[in-house]
């Protein structure tokens, strides 16, 4: 192997010749892991407390964002090419409602090969997205635009990792 950072047999979702392949973690002991993503939707402070007093014409908002969210870990595998299907034991959603945005923080465990990080990151922003989706009516303005709405600071806050001891 090459010290150059471009080169194919360095990277472990590429063959030595160069092409696609998912990471073999068969011979990778099971562990207990855990992640936790997190990010921001922007929205008008009156579309904040619609959604607050559930008064949104589509319906329950935070309700559908989290089916959504939920939903949206347990496809990971099939939405982000060569991800693993991984066993999902747990998945936690928790909205938080400011003046002029919803914060939205999922939680995702299993106990396998490989993390989870990808599926709470897969359920923070389709959480988001439905938000979006579901305010957009309220969000838009005279041409149609979304000047207000903005999804923001997606990222991972924490990943664990503990060992089988069996």
């Amino acid at each position: 192997m090459s010290d150059d950072p471009g080169d194919a047999s360095e990277l472990t979702h590429t063959t030595t010749e160069g092409d696609a392949q998912m990471v073999d973690v068969g011979a990778k002991p099971d562990s207990a892991r855990r992640a936790v993503a997190r990010g921001t939707i922007r929205l008008r402070e009156s579309t904040v407390a619609a959604i607050a007093d559930d008064g949104i014409e589509k319906g329950n908002v935070l309700a559908t964002a989290r089916i959504g969210a939920i939903r949206a870990v347990k496809h990971t595998w099939e939405t982000i090419p060569l991800c693993h299907q991984i066993p999902i034991t747990n998945v936690e959603t928790e909205f938080t409602l400011d003046d002029d945005h919803v914060t939205l923080t999922v939680t995702v465990e299993t106990t396998g090969k490989t993390g989870c990080e990808m599926e709470a990151l897969q359920g923070v922003t389709t959480g988001l997205n439905t938000v979006w989706d579901m305010t957009k009516a309220a969000e838009k303005d005279e041409d149609g635009q979304y000047p207000a709405t903005e999804i923001e600071g997606v990222r991972v806050l924490e990943k664990e990792k503990t060992l089988d001891e069996n």
